[in-house]
C-alpha cells in the first residue's frame, strides 16, 4: 500500500502472500527487501481505492424520514440511533400511517437471559419435538418460563431471542466471530446467517455431506456422522498435468486472475498443462483450452455420469485406490485418504438405505469407552462395525483403525442372512450404467465422443488429472447431485490430497481453540493452547431452537411435522440458505420475526428473483424493524430503517481465510491503511469511527451483554475496543497451531519501519500503546512481526510432501453418504441419494418440470462474471467502469438471426415469472430489463448470458434525500442490464427464486426466457 500524505496512491499485491506471486517470497524476507516488490493485483483490487473514497459513502446514521424504499433519509446521533433500536417504541410516528405503529426493541426481544434456564429449556424442548417428554408436562414445568418461548405449544421454535435476525453477505474472520459473540452468545438468537447459497451453496454442502466421519459424539454420547466440513476441494493447478474446468473460469474470476490465471498461463507456457472447459459459454478460460465443450445447462452432473460410465466399463478405475475400507489398509498403500465405495449397503424396499453393520448378520458390538480430554469422564458406548465382503465372507471393520488394515470387494450384489446387500460401487455402477453414452451425452446436450474422449484423457495421467467445478455445476436445482458425480468421477481415480489433483485449503487458527500436550523437562506432560481463545465467554448464551430457514433439522423430528409437502422446504443437509431467510420472514414460518439486521448483502440485488425480497421488505408489518451495515444506500439498504455507515476493506481488519486451490497453508490479516471516513463515536468510553464494530459494541453496552465491556475477554482483559478482537487474533497466528510454531520477534529495525509505516493513522485506530497492552509485552514483537507481513504465510518450498501435498484432508471420503440416504425431502417425503445420480433439472420445489419452453420462453438465461466486476459492489469504482462501462446480453449469432436482432440492439428479457420484463421497486418506481445484444459465436445457440454487476438502481446511481437535500446519482453506476428480476420464481413458494433442495443453492441457471426488442 503506497500512502501520501495520509491518503492511498498505489494499490498492489503482498509479495509474501501465494495469491499474489509465483512463488511467493520467503516468509523470512526482510520487510525491507519486500518494500520494494510489488506483487499482482487485479483490476478490482487496484481499483478499491475509489470505493474507500467514494463520494456517496455514508458518514452519519442515517434514519428513514418516508416510507421503506422511498430514500428519504434524516441524519441522526449515534446513540440516538442505538436506544431507539435497543428500547424500541413510535420509532416513525413522523411517517405517514405509522403514526401509532410500536416497535419492539431489542431489548424486549432478549427474553431469555439466563444461560441456565436456556439449557434447561433445549434440552427438554428437543425431548417434546422428539416424543420424549409430554407437551403438557413441558408446560408444567417451565410454566414461569412459557411466556419467554415463541410458541409455548412448539417449545422446539425457541425463545423469542430467535426473533431477531442477522444475515450477512461477503464476511471474513474477525468480523465473522464479532457476530457471533453479538448474535448467539450475547443475545441468544440461532438466526445468524450467511450468504453461501447465493454464490455456490451446493458445491460446499456436498463437500460437507461427503467428509461426514462416522464419530462418537460428545453432545450426543454416541456414534454418529458428523463433523462434516462446509468446504468445497479444487484442483491443485500448480501440479495437475491435466484439469476439466466445468461450470469454472479461473481467467475472470473465482479467486482465479491473481492466484490460479498466472500458473495456469505459465504452465500452458512451458507445455506442462493441458486442460478442456465445459460451459455454456467460451469464456476467456475456454479460449485457451484445448477442448471447449459447450454443454447444456443443468447437463453437468449428466455428462459426469457419463464419464463415469465410460470409466467402469473401460476399467480405468483405481481400484487399488477404491477397495481400501478403512485407514490401516490406506496407509499401507501409501494413500492419504480412503473411501467407502466397498462397504456394504443394505437394500430397502429395493432401493439402497442404510451401510450393513455386523450386528444385523451375527457379529458382535464393540464395547468401548469414551474419557473426555478436559475433564476425564469416562462414559462407555457401543461401536457396531461396517461390513465389507472379502474371498466369499462378511468381514466387519472400524473405518479408523489403523491397526486392522480391510480391503473389500468392489463390485459385490449378494444376500447375507437374508439382507439384500450391494457394494457402494456397484450402486454407482448400477445408476451409471443405467444410461448408455449416447443417452448421457443427449441429457447434457454435448457430443458422446466428448464424453469419451475427456474420459479417455482423464484417466491418462495418474492421480495428475482432476476435474475442477464451481457455481456453473453447483447453482441448479440438481446442484448437489451434480457436483457429486463430479467429486465422484475424482474419486475413481484417487485424486484427493495427491499431486496435481483435489486439494483442500488449510488456515492457521486465528480464533485461538488450537491446544496441544508439550513435555516438560522433567519428562511430565502439560497442557499448550493458543493465547487467546476468542469463542470462549463466560456467561454465554448457547441459543437453541429451529432456525427461520429451518437449517440442520430434520422436519419429521420437530413439532410443527403435519405431513407432506412442509409449508417451505427445510434443509437438514445445509445452512446459509440465503435466498430463504427474508421469504420465510415474510411467511411468517416457522415463526415471525421482529427485527432483520443486515451486514454487507444485498439480497434484493443479488439474489435470482432477488425483487421477491422487496415485497416483505416495505412490509413493515411482516417486519417491524429492519437494520442495515452498509457503505453506500444500496438495492436493499434502501429498504431498511436504519442505515449505519461501515468501513470500507482499507479501513477494518479482517482474517482473509484461504482458497481450495491453496496448498499451502496461510492466513491473510487485512488491517486499517487510512483514517476512517465516518464519524467518530463514543463506545465503552472510547473514541471509535462508525462501522460494524462500533455498532455491535455499542448495541451490547446498551444491552449488557456478556462477552463484551470492561472484562469481555476474562477479568482484567476488556473488550471495549475493536481491537481488543482482533489483536488478540492475530496473537494466535502469531504463535500458531502447535507449540513449536511461535515467529521469531521483529527487530528493531522491523519495529520501527512497522510504527513508521502507520503515524499517518489517529489514535482511534492505531494506539502503539493500546495494541501493546492488548497482546501482552511478550507476544507484541511477534505480532509486529507478523503483521508487517500481511498475515502468516508458509513458505513455497511447504506445499508438497513428495507426490503428497503437505496440508491434508487425509480421512474419508463418501462415496456413498449414509445420511443423506437417511434424510427425508421435506417437500416430497422421499429420500434423497445416497450416492451420485442423475436427477432432472429444472424442477420446482416439488421436484416438477416447469414447461415454460412449451409457453414460448425459448431460451435459456444463464449468469457469469467479468474480471472488471465484483457481484454486486465494484459499481462505485470508476476506474473498473472505464474498462467495461457497460455490459451486454450475449446472444449466439444463429438465435439472432432468427429473432432479427444486430449487434448493439437493446431487447427486454422476460420470463413466466416476469412476463412484463421488469423491476418493481415497490415506491412508485420501475425499471425495464433492458440490455444491449452482443452478438457472438462462443455461445451455445439457445442460451443467452449476462455478467453481474452493471445495471444499479441504488448504490448511487438514483437520486435520495438526505436531511431535505437532494444527493442526485450518477447514470453511470445504473448502466448495463441486471436480470435477475427474470428469473424464474418457484411455483410452489412464489415469493422466492427456486433451489437445490439437497444442497440449498439459489438457482442462477435454470431459467427458460424469450427476448423482444425494446
Amino acid at each position: 500500500m503506497k500512502i501520501e500524505n495520509g491518503l492511498i496512491a498505489k494499490i498492489d499485491g503482498n509479495p509474501y502472500s501465494p495469491w499474489n506471486m509465483v512463488p511467493h517470497l520467503p516468509y523470512k524476507t526482510p520487510v525491507t527487501q519486500v518494500a520494494a516488490v510489488d506483487g499482482l493485483l487485479c483490476p478490482k483490487g487496484q481499483a478499491a481505492i475509489q470505493t474507500a473514497y467514494d463520494p456517496y459513502r455514508i458518514v452519519k446514521v442515517l434514519k428513514r424520514a418516508g416510507k421503506r424504499g422511498e430514500n428519504k433519509w434524516t441524519s441522526i446521533p449515534f446513540d440516538q440511533a442505538v436506544k431507539e433500536i435497543v428500547e424500541g417504541g413510535f420509532l416513525f410516528a413522523q411517517v405517514p400511517g405509522e403514526e401509532n405503529r410500536k416497535v419492539e426493541g431489542l431489548r424486549d426481544l432478549r427474553a431469555i437471559r439466563d444461560p441456565k434456564l436456556m439449557k434447561e429449556l433445549a434440552e427438554d424442548a428437543k425431548k417434546v419435538a422428539k416424543k420424549e417428554m409430554a407437551l403438557a408436562e413441558f408446560k408444567a414445568k417451565y410454566r414461569d418460563a412459557l411466556k419467554h418461548l415463541i410458541d409455548p405449544n412448539h417449545p422446539d421454535l425457541g425463545p423469542k431471542n430467535n426473533q431477531f435476525v442477522f444475515m450477512w453477505g461477503r464476511l471474513k474472520g474477525g468480523r465473522g466471530e464479532l457476530i457471533r459473540r453479538f448474535v448467539e452468545a450475547g443475545f441468544g438468537s440461532t438466526n445468524a446467517h450467511g450468504h453461501t447459497t447465493v454464490c455456490q451453496g451446493s458445491l460446499y454442502f456436498t463437500g460437507k455431506a461427503m467428509s461426514e466421519q462416522f464419530v462418537y459424539d460428545d453432545k450426543d454420547r454416541k456414534m454418529k456422522w458428523t463433523k462434516g466440513a462446509k468446504f468445497y476441494w479444487q484442483a491443485d493447478q500448480q501440479s495437475a498435468e491435466f484439469i476439466i474446468f466445468v461450470g469454472a473460469s479461473p481467467f475472470e474470476g473465482n479467486y482465479g486472475p491473481t492466484n490460479r490465471a498466472s500458473r495456469i498461463a505459465q504452465r500452458l507456457v512451458d507445455g506442462d498443462l493441458k486442460f478442456a472447459v465445459v460451459d455454456p459459454r467460451a469464456s476467456k478460460t475456454a479460449a485457451k483450452a484445448w477442448r471447449w465443450v459447450p454443454i447444456q445447462p443443468g447437463g453437468e452432473g449428466a455428462m459426469a455420469l457419463g464419464m463415469i460410465r465410460w470409466v467402469l466399463e473401460h476399467q480405468r478405475y483405481d481400484g487399488r485406490y477404491l477397495a481400501n475400507a478403512n485407514k490401516g489398509a490406506a496407509k499401507a498403500d501409501g494413500e492419504p485418504t480412503w473411501c467407502n465405495a466397498a462397504w456394504l449397503v443394505k437394500l430397502e424396499k429395493g432401493q439402497p438405505g442404510g451401510f450393513l453393520r455386523a450386528s444385523e448378520i451375527g457379529l458382535p458390538k464393540e464395547k468401548r469407552v469414551h474419557k473426555d480430554r478436559k475433564t476425564g469422564e469416562e462414559t462407555p458406548y457401543e461401536f457396531d462395525p461396517f461390513v465389507v465382503w472379502k474371498g466369499g465372507q462378511a468381514v466387519p471393520f472400524d473405518p479408523y483403525s489403523e491397526k486392522e488394515p480391510v480391503e473389500g470387494e468392489l463390485l459385490v450384489s449378494t444376500e447375507i442372512n437374508g439382507i439384500p446387500v450391494k457394494s457402494g460401487l456397484q450402486i454407482l455402477q448400477e445408476n451409471a450404467f443405467a444410461r448408455t453414452i449416447d443417452e448421457w451425452a443427449a441429457l447434457a446436450g454435448i457430443r458422446a465422443r466428448d464424453i469419451a474422449e475427456l474420459a479417455r484423457e482423464f484417466t491418462s495421467h495418474g492421480k495428475r488429472a482432476v476435474a475442477d467445478i464451481h457455481r456453473g455445476v453447483s447453482q441448479h436445482t440438481n446442484g448437489f447431485y451434480q457436483v457429486f458425480a463430479w467429486y465422484t468421477l475424482n474419486l475413481l481415480i484417487g485424486n484427493y490430497d495427491w499431486k496435481g489433483g483435489l486439494v483442500k485449503a488449510s488456515t492457521y487458527d486465528a480464533a485461538g481453540g488450537k491446544t496441544d500436550k508439550i513435555k516438560q523437562p522433567d519428562g511430565t506432560e502439560a497442557e499448550w493452547a493458543q493465547p487467546f481463545p476468542v469463542a470462549k465467554i463466560e456467561g454465554r448464551l448457547n441459543p437453541f431452537g429451529i432456525s427461520v430457514i429451518r437449517h440442520g433439522d430434520k422436519y419429521e423430528d420437530t413439532t410443527l411435522f403435519a405431513g407432506y409437502p412442509a409449508r417451505r422446504p427445510w434443509y437438514p443437509l445445509a445452512s446459509d440458505i440465503y435466498q430463504e431467510i427474508i421469504p420465510s420472514i415474510g411467511d411468517a414460518y416457522p415463526y415471525p420475526v421482529k427485527a432483520l439486521f443486515i451486514y454487507m448483502g444485498s439480497p434484493v440485488y443479488s439474489l435470482p428473483a432477488g425483487q421477491t425480497n422487496i415485497d416483505i421488505l416495505v412490509d413493515v408489518e411482516k417486519i417491524p424493524l429492519v437494520v442495515a451495515s452498509d457503505i453506500v444506500i444500496g438495492e436493499t439498504s434502501m429498504y431498511a430503517d436504519y442505515i449505519f455507515p461501515d468501513l470500507s476493506n482499507l479501513e477494518r481488519w479482517e482474517f482473509a481465510g484461504s482458497h481450495p486451490n491453496m496448498i499451502w497453508k496461510v492466513q491473510p490479516v487485512r488491517q486499517p491503511v487510512i483514517a476512517p471516513i465516518p464519524e467518530l463515536v463514543k463506545v465503552y468510553g472510547q473514541e471509535v469511527p462508525i462501522g460494524l464494530e462500533s455498532m455491535l459494541m455499542a448495541l451490547a453496552e446498551k444491552l449488557g451483554l456478556p462477552g463484551f465491556g470492561p472484562d469481555g475477554f476474562g477479568p482484567g482483559r476488556p473488550f471495549t475496543h475493536p481491537d481488543h478482537l482482533y489483536l488478540r487474533m492475530a496473537a494466535n497466528l502469531a504463535v500458531g497451531d502447535k507449540p513449536d510454531q511461535a515467529l521469531p520477534d521483529a527487530s528493531a529495525e522491523e519495529m520501527r519501519i512497522f510504527l513508521e509505516g502507520r503515524r499517518h493513522l489517529p489514535k482511534t485506530v492505531f494506539d502503539p500503546q493500546r495494541w501493546r497492552e492488548t497482546v501482552g509485552a511478550e507476544l507484541w514483537p511477534k505480532v509486529v512481526y507478523l503483521l508487517n507481513r500481511g498475515g502468516r504465510f508458509d513458505d513455497f518450498a511447504k506445499g508438497y510432501d513428495g507426490e503428497l501435498v503437505k496440508n491434508k484432508y487425509g480421512t474419508l471420503i463418501n462415496l456413498y453418504q449414509e445420511k443423506t440416504s437417511k434424510t427425508k425431502n421435506s417437500m416430497t417425503g422421499k429420500p434423497f441419494p445416497g450416492i451420485a445420480a442423475y436427477v432432472p433439472s429444472p424442477a420446482d420445489a416439488l421436484g416438477r418440470p416447469l414447461g415454460d419452453e412449451q409457453a414460448g420462453y425459448d431460451l435459456r438465461l444463464i449468469t457469469y462474471r467479468e474480471i472488471m466486476q465484483t457481484k454486486s459492489r465494484t459499481v462505485a469504482n470508476y476506474w473498473l467502469l472505464a474498462l467495461l462501462p457497460e455490459n451486454s446480453v450475449l446472444m449466439n449469432k444463429r438465435d439472432a438471426e432468427r429473432r432479427g436482432l444486430k449487434d448493439g440492439d437493446r431487447v427486454r428479457v422476460h420470463s413466466a415469472s416476469n412476463p412484463d420484463g421488469a423491476w418493481d421497486f415497490r415506491n412508485g418506481k420501475s425499471h425495464p430489463i433492458v440490455g444491449r445484444v452482443k452478438v457472438i459465436q462462443g455461445i451455445r445457440p439457445g442460451v443467452i448470458a449476462y455478467s453481474l454487476g452493471h445495471g444499479h438502481w441504488a448504490y448511487g446511481a438514483s437520486d435520495v434525500t438526505i436531511d431535505g437535500q437532494v444527493i442526485k446519482g450518477d447514470s453511470r453506476r445504473g448502466t448495463g442490464i441486471h436480470a435477475n428480476a427474470a428469473l424464474r420464481i418457484d411455483p410452489v413458494l412464489k415469493n422466492t427464486t427456486r433451489s437445490d433442495l439437497t444442497g440449498g443453492s439459489a438457482v442462477f441457471y435454470d431459467t427458460q426466457v424469450k427476448v423482444t426488442k425494446a
